[in-house]
């Protein structure tokens, strides 16, 4: 039974992860962490565990819904190779800096960085965009299926500063760094909230297989556990990208952000009273 709830995790955590750009790893690294409550299989997880196996899990989640958001041309993949020098070696910091951290202390650094995730999900549409254009390095262009133009582009040292934060944040709570990334992509840089997601998971994708594979050589990954949520995620990550292609993702995001609020205060209250 609990092999069947860890693949249902995996197509949960690949689904919403791909249709809001945040890689799915802020749902796998809670569920690990409480499942050995209910089951005894899953009593040994440590936190450096949860997130080295979340981490390889988002690395198949941002390859599978990258190909497919590919074929629907939404990857701006030459912005998305230049966030990940940032956040590549961001993320190989933020693995090294996940092992300081013992239970309680990581539990109420998570909880407290979901409850923060669920703000920023909030406030992003409702903040007014920065028109920034005569200061920008990098133009690029954006022409929807509708045949609307959409215009954006950013600086190399903020781009780069902001993705090395997001790659840290990523290796050291496993998660794809999406939940910084698609906002920061939309609100400084004008990024069509599609192309943001899109190329987001882009470069979730890269970050998390650097951050994987620091974790393999820390022996983070639980080989077992990873290979029942990984075919759930890559059907998930599939999943979202379609699903995202063709409808609004408010509604989804509006769900995830009281799913991270209550996740957020559960979370800490383990950290405080175990």
């Amino acid at each position: 039974m609990e092999w069947v709830i860890l693949f249902l995790v995996g197509i949960a955590a690949g689904t919403v992860g791909s249709l809001v750009g945040l890689g799915g790893g802020i749902i796998v690294v809670p569920i690990l962490l409480s499942m050995g409550v209910y089951f005894s299989v899953f009593s040994k997880v440590s936190p450096q565990i949860a997130v080295g196996t979340s981490l390889l899990v988002v690395m198949f989640t941002g390859l599978s819904s990258t190909l497919t958001y590919l074929t629907f041309k939404k990857v701006d993949v030459k912005s998305g190779f230049l966030f990940f020098i940032g956040s590549g070696p961001g993320g190989i910091v933020g693995a090294y800096v996940n092992k300081f951290f013992n239970t309680s202390s990581f539990l109420i650094w998570f909880g407290l960085f979901m409850i923060l995730i669920s703000i920023m999900l909030m406030v992003k549409d409702k903040v007014p965009r920065r028109d920034t254009s005569s200061k920008r390095q990098i133009e690029r262009r954006f022409i929807d299926k509708e045949g609307r133009e959409y215009k954006y582009g950013y600086n190399r040292i903020p781009a780069f500063l902001i993705s090395f934060i997001v790659g840290f944040i990523s290796g050291l709570f496993g998660i794809g760094g999406g939940a910084l990334m698609v906002p920061a992509m939309i609100l400084l840089f004008m990024f069509p909230p599609h192309i943001a997601v899109a190329t987001s998971m882009f470069i979730i994708f890269l970050s998390a297989t650097i951050s994987s594979i620091t974790h393999i050589t820390l022996g983070n990954i639980h080989w077992l556990y990873a290979a029942i949520l990984i075919p759930g995620a890559w059907l998930g990550g599939r999943f979202g990208a379609v699903i995202n292609s063709k409808l609004k993702g408010n509604t989804v995001v509006n769900l995830l952000r009281i799913v991270l609020i209550i996740a957020g205060i559960k979370l800490i209250y383990e950290g405080f009273f175990g």
